[in-house]
């Protein structure tokens, strides 16, 4: 027996104990369970990121993402008033190709690196190994942690978190005929998982919009409570936190679960353990948790306009340049980074930053 069948034949009988799993527990457990869980349970040298792997992120796409959110570091560091000492640090490196494409492209600012302190959160160990790979080589050796907490508030702070959102689940509630109920995961006489309702007895925070009978809507505990954290860090250190992921940036219903597999959309109850499950980032719900804890917040950009008032456009251009017979692969990935019908629009930036400390790159034009 495998150990995603092991972790499916685990969670139908927990259910058929306990009761029906909400969305976000299910969730959960399919990522994060030691023995099965699709994080914690692989390889370093299982790929699950890229091409050849189940699902392909931005830095993966090209370099020029990469370093542009390294500039965006280093320009924010500079707003900061350019400290002798401060903190990097990237939530959720995936493979490490992002921040080792950030420290190459800040390898050119004079004082940057050498202030730098590099911080890694990441809960993973298949995938420290691969950050740690991807970084043997860089101009900073990285410090792990595996969460907010553990990041020191004596200097400044600079955040970038791509992806990150999307790994925090959401609970899913449903409007009916009758009211309102929760969408949670059960178990057929088979063993099978299923979807169903369960009518909500408790108190329970109603959408700020109109909903007909059968839409879904979706609160993201976990998502909240990162922001309000990402808040009170940015108060206790100075600094920003850049977040970019894919997701709403208005509240509305929608049902966005999804599982991933070879790049392919597949059934999220089938195999437990062996696709990766992602639900939207809900921009509104975090940035509304950041100001409440005290923070300062930017409104939502496309990725496409965020990284065109960063410069990519200019970066393709002296890209192609160097190297001619790259062009029409440059040319591609700008478009699959930029293109409204690509990951210009579906993809979102926003910044929460200590209040009234500055003017965050990417906002001010």
């Amino acid at each position: 027996m495998s150990e995603a069948e092991s972790l499916k034949t685990r969670l139908a009988r927990e259910i058929a104990l306990t009761g029906p799993m909400t969305v976000a527990d299910y969730v959960t457990r399919c990522l994060h369970d030691p023995k099965g869980g699709y994080y914690a349970s692989r390889p370093a040298h299982q790929t699950i990121l890229g091409e050849g792997g189940d699902f392909i992120t931005a830095p993966l796409i090209s370099q020029m993402f990469g370093e542009l959110i390294g500039l965006w570091a280093v320009e924010t560091w500079n707003r900061l008033g350019a400290p002798e000492r401060f903190r990097l640090v990237e939530v959720g490196p995936g493979d490490g190709t992002l921040i080792s494409d950030a420290l190459r492209a800040a390898r050119l600012v004079p004082g940057f690196l050498e202030a730098c302190d590099l911080i890694l959160l990441e809960p993973s160990g298949p995938l420290r190994d691969l950050q740690a790979r991807a970084l043997a080589g860089a101009d900073l050796s990285p410090r792990w942690v595996r969460d907010l907490t553990q990041i020191e508030t004596d200097v400044p702070v600079v955040l970038i978190a791509n992806e990150v959102l999307d790994c925090m689940p959401a609970r899913q509630f449903v409007r009916t005929e009758d009211g309102w109920a929760e969408r949670r995961i059960g178990v057929t006489d088979d063993n099978d998982l299923i979807f169903g309702l369960t009518a909500i007895t408790g108190g329970f925070e109603k959408p700020p919009f109109d909903m007909t009978p059968g839409q879904i809507f979706e609160i993201s505990e976990q998502q909240a409570i990162f922001g309000r954290d990402l808040a009170l860090l940015m108060k206790a250190a100075s600094g920003a936190a850049l977040l970019i992921d894919y997701g709403r940036a208005r509240p509305e219903a929608g049902d966005t679960l999804q599982a991933l597999r070879r790049h392919q959309k597949v059934d999220p109850l089938d195999s437990p353990g062996e696709a990766d499950l992602t639900q939207w980032a809900d921009f509104p719900r975090v940035l509304e948790a950041a100001v409440r804890a005290g923070a300062d917040v930017t409104g939502c950009l496309g990725q496409g306009d965020f990284l065109r008032r960063l410069g990519i456009e200019a970066r393709a251009e002296r890209l192609k340049t160097g190297r001619p017979d790259a062009a029409p692969v440059i040319d591609r990935q700008l478009h699959r980074l930029t293109a409204e019908d690509q990951m210009g629009r579906l993809f979102k930036a926003a910044a929460i930053f200590s209040p009234r400390s500055l003017i965050v790159p990417g906002w001010d034009q």
